[in-house]
């Protein structure tokens, strides 16, 4: 039985496909700022790709470094309960209850040191996959104030312009254009942010990724608003 091609993102054409769309953007509008933003999600996606594998993998180093840690704490903890003789260290119930106290507190205290330990690996990548998302948020914000002035309005429509309005020199054709590629990088950027979720099963991390795609699904929403009004028929 074969196995099944489509099961997870391709880093390498998710790279390719934000180059290709690099060119294209610098094939129609060369001096557009647009193009440097496709240039720096390049960048982006590539250290995704290889921060994406390495959180994937298992740090051994520091695995064994908390698993020689807890060890040590263990046995620390068994030879402070060996050394409570009960039956001759205790003369009266007040003593006996007073050391049990301690010894309940200290397992207390061990258990919420293993616990730190043992998720500390999982804390620390979580701690760089976020970083990194939260650099891909801002550059939807980004791509975002890229098309806040693309109004087709004014082509459909034009008026008298103001002393601070925008200048627009965009044709109707070249509007749309712009408009679908601020789209298109804006899906990538969600599609980037994935990357970090495939093999790297945290709740928090989830949560951020998905809170990029709403990001740019929203914003993509409202692109695609203008790009319909842009449409012949479109406001009808």
């Amino acid at each position: 039985m074969s196995t099944p091609r489509f099961r997870e993102l391709d880093a390498s054409k998710i790279v390719a496909t934000i180059d290709t769309l690099e060119r294209r953007v610098a094939e129609r509008f060369p001096d557009s700022n647009l193009r440097q933003l496709c240039v720096a999600l390049h960048g982006i996606a590539l250290d995704a790709w290889a921060r994406a594998q390495v959180v994937a993998v298992p740090n051994w180093p520091l695995r064994i470094a908390v698993g020689a840690l807890i060890t040590a704490l263990l046995v620390m903890l068994g030879g402070t309960l060996a050394s409570l003789h009960l039956s001759a260290s205790f003369s009266d119930f007040g003593s006996f209850a007073q050391a049990v106290n301690a010894g309940v507190n200290d397992i207390v205290l061990l258990g919420v040191g293993i616990f730190f330990l043992v998720s500390l690996e999982r804390r620390i990548k979580r701690r760089r996959v976020l970083r990194a998302l939260h650099e891909i948020r801002s550059l939807a914000h980004i791509a975002d104030m890229h098309q806040l002035t693309k109004d087709p309005e004014r082509i459909l429509t034009p008026g008298p312009s103001t002393a601070s309005s925008p200048e627009r020199t965009m044709t109707r054709f070249e509007l749309g254009r712009y408009l679908d590629y601020v789209a298109e990088l804006l899906s990538l950027m969600s599609k980037v942010s994935a990357l970090y979720v495939q093999r790297f099963d945290d709740e928090v991390v989830l949560g951020a990724v998905n809170e990029i795609e709403s990001l740019t699904t929203g914003l993509s929403s409202k692109i695609w608003q203008k790009i319909v009004i842009l449409e012949p028929g479109g406001r009808g």
